[in-house]
Protein backbone atom coordinates (compact mmCIF):
# COMPACT_ATOMS: atom_id res chain seq x y z
CA UNK A 1 0.00 0.00 0.00
CA UNK A 2 1.35 3.54 -1.08
CA UNK A 3 2.41 5.49 1.82
CA UNK A 4 0.34 8.66 1.76
CA UNK A 5 1.08 12.03 3.68
CA UNK A 6 -1.69 14.87 3.48
CA UNK A 7 -3.78 12.75 1.01
CA UNK A 8 -0.87 12.82 -1.12
CA UNK A 9 1.37 10.05 -2.53
CA UNK A 10 4.95 10.00 -1.73
CA UNK A 11 6.05 9.19 -5.28
CA UNK A 12 4.00 11.91 -6.80
CA UNK A 13 5.94 14.59 -5.81
CA UNK A 14 8.77 15.90 -7.92
CA UNK A 15 10.93 18.54 -9.21
CA UNK A 16 9.31 21.03 -11.43
CA UNK A 17 11.62 21.91 -14.51
CA UNK A 18 10.51 25.39 -14.91
CA UNK A 19 9.93 25.74 -11.39
CA UNK A 20 13.01 28.01 -9.87
CA UNK A 21 15.12 27.21 -7.04
CA UNK A 22 12.70 26.22 -4.57
CA UNK A 23 9.50 25.06 -5.88
CA UNK A 24 8.20 21.82 -6.76
CA UNK A 25 5.32 20.24 -8.66
CA UNK A 26 2.66 17.68 -6.98
CA UNK A 27 0.03 15.45 -8.88
CA UNK A 28 -2.75 15.26 -6.84
CA UNK A 29 -5.62 12.53 -6.98
CA UNK A 30 -7.83 14.35 -10.08
CA UNK A 31 -6.54 17.66 -9.84
CA UNK A 32 -3.95 19.92 -11.99
CA UNK A 33 -0.47 19.83 -10.43
CA UNK A 34 0.17 23.00 -8.62
CA UNK A 35 3.49 24.44 -6.98
CA UNK A 36 4.78 24.45 -3.42
CA UNK A 37 7.35 27.59 -3.53
CA UNK A 38 9.61 26.55 -0.64
CA UNK A 39 10.54 30.21 -0.23
CA UNK A 40 6.92 30.63 1.35
CA UNK A 41 7.10 27.85 3.42
CA UNK A 42 6.98 27.55 7.15
CA UNK A 43 10.54 26.39 7.51
CA UNK A 44 11.35 29.39 4.86
CA UNK A 45 9.94 31.75 7.54
CA UNK A 46 11.72 29.93 10.28
CA UNK A 47 15.03 30.01 8.81
CA UNK A 48 17.56 32.39 9.61
CA UNK A 49 19.48 33.59 6.80
CA UNK A 50 19.45 31.58 4.07
CA UNK A 51 18.33 32.98 0.62
CA UNK A 52 18.76 36.42 1.81
CA UNK A 53 20.89 39.02 0.26
CA UNK A 54 22.58 41.49 2.81
CA UNK A 55 23.51 45.07 2.03
CA UNK A 56 26.54 45.28 0.11
CA UNK A 57 27.99 47.16 3.82
CA UNK A 58 27.36 44.23 5.61
CA UNK A 59 28.53 41.42 2.58
CA UNK A 60 31.94 40.11 2.93
CA UNK A 61 34.85 41.71 1.03
CA UNK A 62 31.98 42.98 -1.68
CA UNK A 63 31.88 45.69 -4.31
CA UNK A 64 30.59 49.20 -2.74
CA UNK A 65 29.32 51.40 -5.20
CA UNK A 66 31.31 54.86 -5.35
CA UNK A 67 28.07 56.55 -3.70
CA UNK A 68 28.63 54.51 -0.82
CA UNK A 69 31.98 54.53 -0.11
CA UNK A 70 32.58 58.21 -0.44
CA UNK A 71 30.01 58.52 2.09
CA UNK A 72 31.61 56.47 4.25
CA UNK A 73 34.52 57.99 3.91
CA UNK A 74 33.43 61.58 4.64
CA UNK A 75 31.76 59.82 8.30
CA UNK A 76 35.56 58.47 9.27
CA UNK A 77 36.74 62.04 8.94
CA UNK A 78 33.51 63.72 10.37
CA UNK A 79 33.62 61.89 13.28
CA UNK A 80 37.27 62.71 14.46
CA UNK A 81 36.93 66.04 13.85
CA UNK A 82 33.17 66.22 16.18
CA UNK A 83 35.34 64.20 18.87
CA UNK A 84 38.18 67.01 18.37
CA UNK A 85 35.66 69.76 18.41
CA UNK A 86 33.47 68.06 21.44
CA UNK A 87 36.61 68.13 23.68
CA UNK A 88 38.03 71.59 22.54
CA UNK A 89 34.70 72.95 23.93
CA UNK A 90 34.47 70.27 27.11
CA UNK A 91 36.54 72.92 29.27
CA UNK A 92 38.39 70.14 30.92
CA UNK A 93 41.34 71.70 33.33
CA UNK A 94 43.30 68.69 32.71
CA UNK A 95 43.31 68.07 29.52
CA UNK A 96 43.83 71.05 27.10
CA UNK A 97 42.83 70.47 23.67
CA UNK A 98 42.97 73.40 21.12
CA UNK A 99 39.85 74.23 18.77
CA UNK A 100 40.56 73.04 15.62
CA UNK A 101 40.65 76.82 13.95
CA UNK A 102 43.41 77.57 16.30
CA UNK A 103 45.62 74.55 14.64
CA UNK A 104 45.17 75.62 11.25
CA UNK A 105 46.00 79.34 12.42
CA UNK A 106 49.32 77.65 14.03
CA UNK A 107 49.95 76.05 11.22
CA UNK A 108 49.64 79.15 9.01
CA UNK A 109 51.81 80.95 11.14
CA UNK A 110 54.89 78.61 11.41
CA UNK A 111 54.14 78.51 7.28
CA UNK A 112 54.68 82.23 7.20
CA UNK A 113 57.96 82.61 9.70
CA UNK A 114 59.76 79.84 7.29
CA UNK A 115 60.08 77.36 10.07
CA UNK A 116 57.71 75.14 8.81
CA UNK A 117 59.28 74.50 5.61
CA UNK A 118 62.53 73.94 6.94
CA UNK A 119 61.41 71.18 9.71
CA UNK A 120 59.47 69.20 7.12
CA UNK A 121 62.53 68.98 4.80
CA UNK A 122 64.93 68.41 7.64
CA UNK A 123 62.57 65.48 8.86
CA UNK A 124 62.07 64.03 5.28
CA UNK A 125 65.51 63.77 4.30
CA UNK A 126 66.09 61.74 7.28
CA UNK A 127 63.42 59.46 6.76
CA UNK A 128 64.27 59.75 2.75
CA UNK A 129 67.66 58.63 3.40
CA UNK A 130 67.65 56.30 6.65
CA UNK A 131 64.28 54.23 5.31
CA UNK A 132 66.09 54.17 1.85
CA UNK A 133 69.00 52.65 2.99
CA UNK A 134 66.73 50.23 5.70
CA UNK A 135 64.71 49.10 2.49
CA UNK A 136 67.81 48.61 0.16
CA UNK A 137 68.95 45.87 2.76
CA UNK A 138 65.50 44.67 3.43
CA UNK A 139 65.26 43.76 -0.52
CA UNK A 140 68.44 41.71 -0.72
CA UNK A 141 68.82 39.80 2.65
CA UNK A 142 64.80 39.05 1.98
CA UNK A 143 65.13 38.16 -1.58
CA UNK A 144 67.68 35.53 -0.38
CA UNK A 145 65.78 34.02 2.86
CA UNK A 146 62.78 33.79 1.26
CA UNK A 147 64.16 31.85 -2.13
CA UNK A 148 67.07 29.96 -0.57
CA UNK A 149 66.79 27.61 2.44
CA UNK A 150 70.25 27.84 3.14
CA UNK A 151 70.10 31.88 3.66
CA UNK A 152 67.41 31.68 5.99
CA UNK A 153 68.51 29.02 7.95
CA UNK A 154 71.80 31.56 8.31
CA UNK A 155 70.24 35.36 8.89
CA UNK A 156 66.82 34.13 10.25
CA UNK A 157 67.83 33.67 13.73
CA UNK A 158 70.07 36.88 14.09
CA UNK A 159 67.74 38.89 12.48
CA UNK A 160 64.58 37.47 14.51
CA UNK A 161 67.20 38.13 17.94
CA UNK A 162 67.91 41.61 17.05
CA UNK A 163 64.25 42.70 15.74
CA UNK A 164 63.36 42.28 19.89
CA UNK A 165 65.59 44.70 20.85
CA UNK A 166 64.53 48.33 20.99
CA UNK A 167 65.81 51.40 18.69
CA UNK A 168 65.28 53.49 21.35
CA UNK A 169 67.50 50.94 23.68
CA UNK A 170 70.49 52.11 20.99
CA UNK A 171 70.12 56.44 21.56
CA UNK A 172 73.56 56.16 24.03
CA UNK A 173 75.10 53.78 22.02
CA UNK A 174 74.48 56.08 18.86
CA UNK A 175 75.74 58.61 20.50
CA UNK A 176 79.35 57.10 22.07
CA UNK A 177 79.70 55.78 18.39
CA UNK A 178 78.43 58.12 16.24
CA UNK A 179 78.71 61.86 17.77
CA UNK A 180 75.72 64.20 17.27
CA UNK A 181 75.87 65.10 13.71
CA UNK A 182 73.03 63.65 11.29
CA UNK A 183 74.44 59.99 11.07
CA UNK A 184 73.45 58.62 14.31
CA UNK A 185 69.86 60.04 13.17
CA UNK A 186 70.25 58.08 10.35
CA UNK A 187 71.40 55.31 11.70
CA UNK A 188 68.64 54.83 14.09
CA UNK A 189 65.78 54.77 11.53
CA UNK A 190 67.93 52.19 9.37
CA UNK A 191 68.06 50.25 12.79
CA UNK A 192 64.40 50.41 13.64
CA UNK A 193 62.84 49.64 10.49
CA UNK A 194 65.33 46.87 8.78
CA UNK A 195 64.31 43.95 10.77
CA UNK A 196 61.33 43.91 10.22
CA UNK A 197 61.43 45.33 6.61
CA UNK A 198 63.90 41.93 5.56
CA UNK A 199 61.50 39.62 7.74
CA UNK A 200 58.59 40.91 5.82
CA UNK A 201 60.12 40.57 2.09
CA UNK A 202 61.59 37.32 3.25
CA UNK A 203 57.69 36.46 3.61
CA UNK A 204 56.65 38.26 0.12
CA UNK A 205 59.43 36.17 -1.80
CA UNK A 206 58.13 32.86 0.12
CA UNK A 207 54.60 33.06 -1.23
CA UNK A 208 55.49 32.93 -4.91
CA UNK A 209 53.75 30.12 -6.52
CA UNK A 210 56.60 27.11 -6.94
CA UNK A 211 55.02 26.03 -10.24
CA UNK A 212 55.97 29.64 -11.72
CA UNK A 213 59.18 28.51 -10.70
CA UNK A 214 59.61 25.02 -11.67
CA UNK A 215 57.97 26.30 -14.84
CA UNK A 216 60.59 28.50 -15.47
CA UNK A 217 63.16 25.81 -14.30
CA UNK A 218 61.79 23.37 -17.18
CA UNK A 219 61.77 26.03 -20.31
CA UNK A 220 65.66 26.20 -19.31
CA UNK A 221 65.96 29.24 -16.84
CA UNK A 222 68.91 29.60 -14.41
CA UNK A 223 68.72 30.40 -10.83
CA UNK A 224 69.64 34.27 -11.99
CA UNK A 225 67.63 34.36 -14.27
CA UNK A 226 64.74 32.84 -12.32
CA UNK A 227 65.54 35.79 -9.09
CA UNK A 228 65.41 38.29 -11.91
CA UNK A 229 62.40 37.61 -14.16
CA UNK A 230 60.23 35.62 -11.89
CA UNK A 231 60.91 36.12 -8.25
CA UNK A 232 61.72 39.76 -8.31
CA UNK A 233 58.37 40.89 -10.71
CA UNK A 234 56.19 38.60 -8.83
CA UNK A 235 57.10 39.90 -5.45
CA UNK A 236 57.50 43.59 -6.54
CA UNK A 237 53.87 44.56 -5.27
CA UNK A 238 53.91 42.98 -1.86
CA UNK A 239 57.69 44.37 -1.35
CA UNK A 240 56.27 48.06 -2.11
CA UNK A 241 53.35 47.10 0.57
CA UNK A 242 56.00 46.37 3.11
CA UNK A 243 57.56 49.67 2.44
CA UNK A 244 54.35 51.40 2.72
CA UNK A 245 53.54 49.67 5.78
CA UNK A 246 56.56 49.94 7.67
CA UNK A 247 56.84 53.56 6.90
CA UNK A 248 54.72 54.92 9.65
CA UNK A 249 57.12 53.10 11.86
CA UNK A 250 60.34 54.77 10.25
CA UNK A 251 58.45 58.14 11.40
CA UNK A 252 57.92 57.09 15.10
CA UNK A 253 61.49 56.53 15.70
CA UNK A 254 61.98 59.62 13.66
CA UNK A 255 60.66 61.47 16.69
CA UNK A 256 63.30 59.54 19.04
CA UNK A 257 66.22 60.29 16.41
CA UNK A 258 65.54 64.15 16.55
CA UNK A 259 66.14 64.33 20.39
CA UNK A 260 70.45 63.36 19.54
CA UNK A 261 70.87 67.19 19.33
CA UNK A 262 68.93 68.31 16.38
CA UNK A 263 68.47 71.76 15.65
CA UNK A 264 65.34 71.44 12.73
CA UNK A 265 62.76 68.94 12.35
CA UNK A 266 59.33 68.39 12.78
CA UNK A 267 59.51 66.08 16.00
CA UNK A 268 62.21 69.11 17.68
CA UNK A 269 59.42 71.38 16.90
CA UNK A 270 56.80 69.16 18.63
CA UNK A 271 59.07 69.11 21.74
CA UNK A 272 60.28 72.52 21.65
CA UNK A 273 56.56 73.47 22.09
CA UNK A 274 56.07 70.71 24.31
CA UNK A 275 58.77 73.07 26.88
CA UNK A 276 56.74 76.66 26.64
CA UNK A 277 53.47 74.82 26.60
CA UNK A 278 52.22 75.81 22.77
CA UNK A 279 50.02 73.68 22.26
CA UNK A 280 48.14 74.98 19.59
CA UNK A 281 51.81 74.10 17.73
CA UNK A 282 51.73 70.67 19.16
CA UNK A 283 48.60 70.06 17.58
CA UNK A 284 49.42 71.81 14.42
CA UNK A 285 52.49 69.88 13.95
CA UNK A 286 50.65 66.63 14.37
CA UNK A 287 48.24 67.31 11.93
CA UNK A 288 51.51 67.82 9.35
CA UNK A 289 52.54 64.36 10.72
CA UNK A 290 49.17 63.10 9.54
CA UNK A 291 48.79 65.00 6.00
CA UNK A 292 52.71 63.72 5.09
CA UNK A 293 51.71 60.00 6.06
CA UNK A 294 48.41 60.33 3.75
CA UNK A 295 50.49 61.51 0.97
CA UNK A 296 53.25 59.06 1.29
CA UNK A 297 50.86 56.42 1.58
CA UNK A 298 49.09 57.34 -1.29
CA UNK A 299 52.14 57.95 -3.54
CA UNK A 300 53.55 54.14 -2.52
CA UNK A 301 50.03 52.46 -3.58
CA UNK A 302 49.88 54.68 -7.13
CA UNK A 303 53.34 53.23 -6.89
CA UNK A 304 52.48 49.96 -6.81
CA UNK A 305 49.68 50.02 -9.22
CA UNK A 306 51.96 51.37 -12.08
CA UNK A 307 54.92 49.05 -11.17
CA UNK A 308 52.26 45.97 -11.22
CA UNK A 309 48.62 46.94 -13.04
CA UNK A 310 48.25 43.34 -12.67
CA UNK A 311 48.47 43.04 -9.28
CA UNK A 312 45.73 45.97 -8.37
CA UNK A 313 43.83 44.86 -5.14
Amino acid sequence: MPLRRNGLKIGDIEDRPDGGMGSTMVRGSGEGPHTIDWRRSLAARNARTRGRRHHPVFRIRDELSPRWRMSLTLVGLVVPLLIWLFMATSGSATVLVPSPGAALESIGRMWNDGTLTGDVWASFRRILIGYAISMAIAVVLGVLMGSFRSAESFLEAPIAFMRYVPATALVPLMLFWLGIDETPKIALIVIGSVFFNVLMVADVVRNVPKELISAAYTLGAGRLRVLRQVILPHSTPGIIDVARINLAAAWAILVVAELLAAEEGLAFRIVRAQRFRQIDDMFAILIIFGIIGVATDLSLRWFRNRAAPWARP
